[in-house]
């Protein structure tokens, strides 16, 4: 929808203004601004915004977006990675790892890196790649967020085989690096895998980013004419657990864990 419209150059600023805390802000400043006027809505507004802010502070709404909202499939068990290994490569099948985000520099090591979330990304497709001895394959370019003027970064793919190779001993088979979102990375990395032959994937990518990231590469390998079966392989999931009242209560982790939540409920709405 987003590149329907024209407006792909302009998803993070969008992005940025729709979700928390930018819209509750708003609500403030509007109250305020009623509040000689209007006083009853001024103060519904300034209320509605308090518990906004809250609600998407608290790491609860995040375990209940997982639940409802991002639907996943289960981890993938020991029998099911024992089924690949015996199908093995002949059968066509390859571990596709989705990009995360980079850092054009980072100081400690000198070069470029990736962000934690990539990392994680990589390292269990890594895994999954000595478990099963399947070849590898990480999609990724620059993003829409990247900076004028930056277009010599290099990308999420390069950053990827280069850490694979020189620091978990792994090469790459395949690298896509042309795509700026999730809807690029399966419309992309299915025309390059479709090309070499690839019959099934085993998608790699974060539990709350499943989702979406099945829709895309599913439209991926339409738009490559392709009967590419895809095997969800989400990570980064959490075991279940009983309530405790600090799952009610505003903290760092909950704000993240909320933000990327709505976000990818944003970007499974736009079609991004």
């Amino acid at each position: 929808m987003m590149m329907a419209m024209g407006l792909e150059s302009w998803k993070s600023v969008v992005g940025t203004l729709l979700l928390p805390p930018v819209p509750f802000l708003v609500l403030v400043l509007v109250g305020a601004r009623l509040m000689f006027r209007r006083r009853l809505l001024a103060w519904s507004l300034i209320l509605l915004a308090v518990v906004g802010i809250w609600m998407t502070s608290v790491p609860a709404l995040g375990v209940l977006m997982r639940q409802g909202m991002h639907p996943v499939p289960p981890a993938l068990t020991e029998a099911d990675i024992a089924n690949l290994r015996k199908a093995g490569e002949a059968s066509g099948t390859a571990i596709v790892v989705l990009g995360g985000g980079s850092r054009e520099l980072s100081p400690e090591y000198g070069v470029s890196n990736l962000t934690p979330i990539s990392i994680e990304r990589l390292r269990y497709g890594i895994w999954l790649s000595r478990e099963t001895r399947l070849p590898l394959a990480f999609s990724g370019g620059l993003g829409h967020g990247t900076r004028n003027g930056a277009r010599s970064e290099a990308s999420e793919a390069e950053i990827a085989a280069r850490i694979a190779e020189r620091e978990f001993g792994r090469p790459l088979r395949w690298t896509e690096d042309r795509s700026r979102d999730t809807a690029e990375n399966g419309l992309l990395t299915m025309q390059m895998l479709h090309a070499a032959g690839v019959r099934r994937i085993v998608l790699v990518t974060h539990d709350y980013h499943m989702r979406r990231a099945v829709r895309a590469f599913e439209r991926g390998a339409q738009h490559a004419g392709a009967k590419i079966g895809i095997v969800t392989a989400p990570m980064g999931m959490r075991p279940a657990y009983e309530w405790e009242w600090a799952d009610f209560m505003p903290s760092r982790t909950g704000f993240f864990d909320n933000h990327v939540m709505l976000h990818e409920w944003l970007g499974y709405v736009f079609g991004a």
